[in-house]
């Protein structure tokens, strides 16, 4: 979450980029695969992502997570000079994502990933995103993007566990998904721990509703 914005047409460097960050939640922009796969050719994603987002219930600082900053991954690619970083960006934040159909006895855990995965970190990401002078103001909330790791288990999001909908996920119960369903509840959690000491971000946690048909929702 941006803290303190930049001037419109004002370029940042990754140094300022890093103080104008406020803090970080958890952040759950739901997507609408069959609707994106239809419509990422030519526009890439647009109404697939509208439906919804979740946020953890509150902000974790900048300054509370310093004693857990990570360097990046190793770059496939140099960076563009402006990105690249001389110091720790990323944070070791281990990630879960917990998946419980309608019905279900309980919650089965999908995935576990960590944000020192992350490729471009988020004071890069705020960068590139200001280097052609676009401004950013106090309380804008900008998406990491799914975080995924180097194992099948630590893959981001159900698009990529099932293989898109190749290898149905195996759930508690019997019950296999490839994509979310309705009565689905999803619920990220995130901390960090290090030296006896944890910092953790809330439960963001969300739910799938069928959707109405639009002539009853005037009724």
């Amino acid at each position: 979450m941006v803290g303190t914005g930049n001037a419109m047409g004002v370029p940042v460097t990754l140094a300022q980029a890093y103080e104008m960050i406020f803090g970080y939640v958890l952040l759950n922009d739901w997507s609408a695969r069959d609707i994106q796969a239809w419509e990422y050719v030519p526009l890439g994603p647009f109404r697939a992502k509208v439906s919804a987002t979740t946020i953890s219930p509150w902000i974790v600082t900048r300054e509370a997570l310093e004693p857990y900053r990570e360097m990046t991954p190793p770059r496939v690619q140099p960076l563009l000079p402006c990105l690249r970083e001389r110091e720790a960006y990323n944070q070791d934040l281990a990630l879960q994502t917990l998946l419980e159909p309608a019905g279900a006895a309980g919650a089965t855990s999908i995935n576990r990933t960590n944000q020192r995965y992350t490729y471009y970190s988020s004071v890069q990401q705020l960068t590139h995103h200001d280097i052609g002078g676009c401004m950013m103001q106090t309380g804008d909330l900008p998406g990491s993007g799914t975080i995924s790791g180097r194992t099948p288990d630590s893959l981001g999001s159900l698009l990529e566990l099932s293989w898109n909908a190749h290898r149905p996920l195996a759930l508690e119960g019997g019950e296999q998904h490839c994509f979310l369903e309705d009565g689905d509840e999803v619920s990220l959690r995130g901390a960090c721990e290090r030296n006896g000491l944890r910092i953790g971000f809330g439960r963001c946690d969300g739910s799938i509703h069928p959707a109405l048909d639009p002539f009853l929702e005037h009724l």
